[in-house]
């Protein structure tokens, strides 16, 4: 019980401090600008924490970012869709947690590396808002391994056409449903959050703190050139990964 109340040992006071700030900065950016953070965020938190706290972590720490957004959208939610995107998502965290277990943590940056530089140079599919059962299958699969599903989830928000306020209601809600059954299953797989107890709870604090900056701030001027940046740091992270993942895996490259 005492050990809750601990920051974990095996990572040092930087890491700590780096990991809160980090929390609180990529909350503002998904709050300022809508999507983007939980991306940086997954990128970030792969570089300092042990593999296999990556998505757990960054699992709670989103809920937290999204169900506060969740509740000041509340009554403008597409409420219809939540109960098919929640059955999707079990099936497909379900059968995601069932390979997880079974992946090398070099692989794993490597996996979420790749993920990221799609999501910067690629185009993720739009998953028709027909399909929502689907979408849920989909994107709960892919978020036991990169974490970061909020562009597709987004994808398949978009093809609803809805208001602006509906549309970030909806994606908000969506979100909080499939990070909080990604942490369940991890859970149930054995991951021990209460190892991490105070360092999740301050990066959520410091992550709700982001958000309402982020809302107060209405970022007008930086949007024109927010993608181009937003892109240079995700591609930096990634590549920072796949060298990591490189030196993890025993090979080594020769120049």
């Amino acid at each position: 019980m005492i050990e809750m109340f601990e920051m974990p040992g095996e990572l040092s006071e930087f890491t700590i401090y780096f990991l809160i700030i980090a929390s609180m900065v990529t909350s503002f950016i998904s709050s300022a600008f809508g999507i983007g953070g939980g991306a940086v965020l997954i990128g970030l938190l792969a570089i300092k924490l042990p593999p296999i706290a990556l998505l757990p972590i960054h699992g709670v720490v989103q809920i937290g970012s999204n169900f506060g957004r969740t509740l000041i959208f509340l009554k403008d939610i597409k409420s219809d869709v939540l109960i098919p995107f929640s059955i999707g998502t079990i099936l497909g965290s379900i059968l995601g947690g069932t390979f997880f277990v079974q992946i090398e943590p070099w692989l794993l940056q490597l996996i979420v590396a790749l993920f990221i530089l799609w999501s910067v140079f690629g185009k993720i599919p739009a998953i028709g808002a027909t399909h929502v059962v689907f979408g849920g299958m989909f994107s709960g699969f892919f978020t036991m391994f990169f974490g970061a599903s909020g562009t597709l989830v987004a994808g398949m928000v978009k093809t609803m056409k809805l208001e602006p306020v509906k549309h970030t209601a909806t994606h908000s809600a969506l979100m909080t449903i499939q990070h909080l059954i990604k942490v369940v299953i991890f859970g149930f797989v054995g991951f021990v959050y209460a190892d991490y107890f105070l360092l999740i709870t301050a990066m959520i604090v410091s992550g709700f703190a982001g958000t309402v900056i982020g809302k107060k701030i209405l970022v007008n001027f930086g949007k024109k050139y927010f993608k181009l940046v937003l892109n240079i740091i995700l591609t930096l992270i990634a590549l920072n990964l796949i060298w990591n993942a490189i030196k993890m895996s025993g090979y080594s490259i020769s120049i």
